[in-house]
This record gives structure tokens, C-alpha cells and sequence, in this order.
């Protein structure tokens, strides 16, 4: 019901709702025990998010979620993607979220090329406008990029196998990526079922509305038959539990960075 009351709402109505959501939330949770690495806010505990309402999960001020964040890290610490001293890179980003949009399309040595099925609804307010892409048929030539984000998105995808030969053809020789999906790590192999074609058996199989599968551990091995290398990454590893609880990671969840 939540859902559809938004969808038949004015944009305007929705931000303005959101704006205030998000004053009377950093009112309830003010506090400095959590710190958003994104946007650098801090607060008493992160909002619950998901299904299962996930404790300490969702930013009160950029909206990210444990999974963002963790990349966030990652990506700054370990890739250096966000040093402009790193130098010139093509990146193609699927499914561009806000807060990466935000920085990605203000670094002058990033030639970036955000981009989604439907790049209507996407309502960023920067100069690079999102491209619309089909991750099945990507309109790119071969080797265009150098470095490829697509997070949370294969499990959409009816031919993810198409999809990934795609994302290999188009990335760079040397070129990597980073390709996360929700992961259930209690199933050795991932699960599908094309008989479930109905929103609310979707959600019931796969945790949400609009997934088409539920990825198990053989997902790195999907990666690998269409040619990538795969380096399975448990980087909250590298945290103490209170430093996974101060930035709302995540503690299963691992980084699947990818290259060719």
C-alpha cells in the first residue's frame, strides 16, 4: 500500500516527505555512535531497512545502506578510485545511486558514464546525464571501459549470463569492476525457478518483487565461465565489530572484484 501511495503522488509531494523524514529521523537518532563514511554524518544508530528490517542499515541523511557503504570503503581505500592523482579512467556504472553519482561525476580525471534500463527516473541534477543501457545489449564498443560498477543488479536480469559476457566484452583489457548481488551464502548453488513469474511468489522465492533469482556461493563461478578473474574479498574482515557496528557494515557481506 506504502508503494503504491508513492507511486500516485506528485514528485514534488514525495521530496517534500522524504525531506521531512529525514529532519524527524536525525532528531530520534542523534547521536555520534555511528559515522556514514559517504556522507559523513553522524548519529545514535542507523534507521532499520529491508524485509527483515536490518538493524543499523539505512543513512538518515544520504540514504545509503550497509552494502554502500562498505563499497564506499573500499573503493576509496583499496581502489583509490576517488583520487583524481590516480589517474584518467573510463567507468561505466549501472544503476548509478546518488550519493556515487554525486562524486563520481565531479572527478575531473573520470571519464563517467552512468547508466540503466530507464534513465527517467533517475532525477540527478549534475552535468552528466544518465544513458539509457541494456545490460544484455550494451552499446558500447569492445574494451570502452576501464573500470565497470554494477551493484545489485544482475539479480533483475532474466539472462545474467548474457549480461556478464556483455560487461566482459566492453571492459578493458587489464580493466576491473566491482559486480555485487544479494548473496545467500547458506546455498551452495543459485537458485531459479521460471515458473515464478508473479510479484508477490517473487518476493516469497527470491526476497523481492522484481528478482528473478536468489545467487548462491557458485555466483563467483558464473563470473568466471563468460572470462573473468574473480577475487572473493571479505573486507569486513579487516574491521574490529565495533567499527563494522560505528559505519553500519554489513559483517557477511564479502566484495566480488572482477577483471579481465
Amino acid at each position: 500500500m506504502k508503494d503504491f501511495i508513492l507511486s500516485i503522488l506528485p514528485k514534488n509531494v514525495i521530496k517534500k516527505l522524504k525531506s521531512l523524514r529525514k529532519r524527524r529521523n536525525e532528531k530520534i537518532y542523534a547521536g555520534d555512535d555511528v559515522l556514514c563514511p559517504i556522507c559523513n554524518s553522524s548519529y545514535r544508530e542507523f534507521s532499520p531497512a529491508g524485509l527483515s528490517k536490518r538493524k543499523n542499515a539505512r543513512c538518515h541523511n544520504c540514504d545509503s545502506l550497509e552494502r554502500h557503504r562498505l563499497m564506499y570503503v573500499y573503493l576509496k581505500d583499496e581502489v583509490k578510485l576517488f583520487d583524481e592523482r590516480s589517474g584518467s579512467l573510463r567507468l561505466l556504472h549501472f544503476a548509478p545511486e546518488d550519493f556515487f553519482y554525486e562524486l563520481l561525476s565531479n572527478i575531473n580525471s573520470i571519464n563517467y558514464t552512468p547508466c540503466d534500463l530507464y534513465p527517467e527516473l533517475f532525477e540527478f541534477e549534475g552535468k552528466t546525464k544518465v544513458a539509457k543501457v541494456d545490460i544484455t545489449n550494451i552499446p558500447f564498443e569492445d574494451e570502452s571501459f576501464d573500470f565497470i560498477l554494477c551493484s545489485h543488479v544482475l539479480e533483475h536480469i532474466p539472462d545474467d549470463h548474457l549480461a556478464m559476457k556483455e560487461l566482459y566484452r566492453v571492459m578493458a583489457k587489464n580493466g576491473s569492476g566491482i559486480f555485487q548481488v544479494p548473496l545467500d551464502t547458506d546455498r551452495m548453488e543459485t537458485y531459479e525457478d521460471w515458473s515464478i513469474t508473479t510479484p508477490k511468489e517473487r518476493e516469497k522465492a527470491f526476497g523481492q518483487v522484481d528478482h528473478v533469482r536468489c545467487y548462491g556461493q557458485d555466483y563467483a563461478d558464473r563470473l568466471r565461465k563468460v572470462g573473468f578473474t574473480v577475487n572473493v574479498i571479505d573486507y569486513p574482515s579487516n574491521f574490529t565489530s565495533e567499527d563494522i557496528f560505528k559505519y553500519g557494515f554489513m559483517e557477511s557481506e564479502k566484495i566480488y572484484h572482477v577483471s579481465k
